[in-house]
């Protein structure tokens, strides 16, 4: 059975893919359209193992891999060292940190409630240390200084003994977080939530934060409405990473605005309703959806052009998926007060509804 990949002799023999695929058109002629990559059978591969054997090889700090290529983990180890059991790999002397994760695995301990793709595309990583508080030691170090020691973060995803490699990420801001996580035992301890940034990757390769999505093909975009509640405001906690002056206060206007504007559309006559929305591997969810309106409302706690900026590319992003998953949507932004004249004017040109708070009513500006 053919199953050894260009990706694999690359590893293998420390020799670029572009050069071991050039090889195989020339003795094998293209790929049919039916055959989107290479799968060779053992003579196949032992003919591109002597025809390399002795050829020029890459520095061994080149990296080979391609985003979505699976090679088995071993090799990874055994052409550029590091350990070869645990979740974070250091191969000494490279410039790059190797991470693993497996989603089925670490959903038999919990860690799916805390690990994968968050809506802002960033991807929640779980620290090494399966008892007792996971510290900053060995893995944990390495990956909370990456950046400072110019270090580059390679994400495999694995099943087995096979490694998919997801691709390059570095850390965000804040790197990491404390959270309350299970041990393998199942007893809660502390752990470490490490926030990563894709650089060049196949997001689409791993699982949504939470594990709530099942098993979805990349491609599937859905839209699911589902009943809305006011949110909760009384008691407003925000994250130990969130520790700017002011923040719990301005959280809780958001909220107010929220839950306010949820009653108004009532009084319409209108039912609000939340709208969960998957594009690809990731889960998104606007602030509410309108569906006599087709409004899906994206709210801010500012007028500020930072916050009204970044509302507008959300809004139509939730849109642009609400769009792909067969649902007809209007991009609206929710803001406490009138922004400056130019970004309605922006949001005018660009097609987005325009509801402001006045007094205790709303006033909607429609595109």
């Amino acid at each position: 059975m053919a199953t050894t990949t260009p990706a694999q002799l690359s590893i293998e023999l420390q020799v670029p893919q572009k050069r071991i695929r050039d090889h195989l058109r020339s003795v094998y002629g293209t790929l049919g359209e039916s055959s989107p990559r290479w799968l060779l059978s053992e003579e196949q591969a032992d003919g591109v193992r002597e025809r390399f054997r002795d050829g020029r090889r890459a520095d061994r700090g080149n990296w080979l891999l391609e985003p979505g290529d699976t090679v088995r983990r071993r090799s990874m180890h055994d052409a550029y060292g590091g350990q070869q059991q645990g979740g974070i790999s250091t191969p000494r002397g490279q410039n790059d940190i190797f991470i693993f994760t497996d989603p089925e695995s670490g959903a038999r301990y919990g860690y799916d409630k805390f690990e994968g793709l968050r809506e802002d595309g960033s991807y929640s990583y779980t620290g090494e240390g399966q008892y007792g508080p996971q510290e900053f030691v060995r893995g944990n170090r390495a990956l909370r200084d990456c950046a400072k020691d110019g270090k580059t973060i390679r994400l495999f995803r694995t099943h087995g003994t096979s490694a998919t490699y997801v691709g390059s990420f570095t850390t965000g801001t804040p790197t990491y977080e404390i959270e309350t996580i299970p041990d393998a035992s199942g007893n809660p301890r502390a752990g470490i939530i490490f926030n990563l940034l894709p650089v060049v990757a196949r997001v689409d390769l791993l699982p949504a934060y939470g594990g709530g999505l099942g098993r979805e093909a990349p491609e599937t975009y859905t839209a699911a409405p589902r009943s809305w509640t006011p949110p909760e405001y009384d008691d407003v906690v925000i994250g130990a990473a969130e520790t700017a002056p002011g923040e719990r206060v301005v959280s809780r206007i958001e909220f107010e605005l929220q839950a306010a504007f949820g009653e108004w559309v009532r009084t319409q006559g209108l039912s609000p309703q939340r709208l969960p929305l998957r594009a690809g591997s990731a889960l998104i969810e606007p602030d509410m959806f309108v569906p006599e309106r087709n409004w899906i409302v994206e709210a801010k706690k500012s007028t500020a052009r930072g916050h009204v900026r970044t509302a507008i590319g959300q809004v139509l992003d939730y849109a642009h998926v609400a769009h792909k998953a067969g649902l007809d949507a209007s991009p609206a932004i929710l803001l406490p007060g009138p922004p400056e004249e130019d970004l309605r004017e922006l949001m005018h040109t660009v097609g987005i509804t325009l509801i402001v708070k006045v007094d205790d009513d709303f006033e909607v500006s429609a595109p």
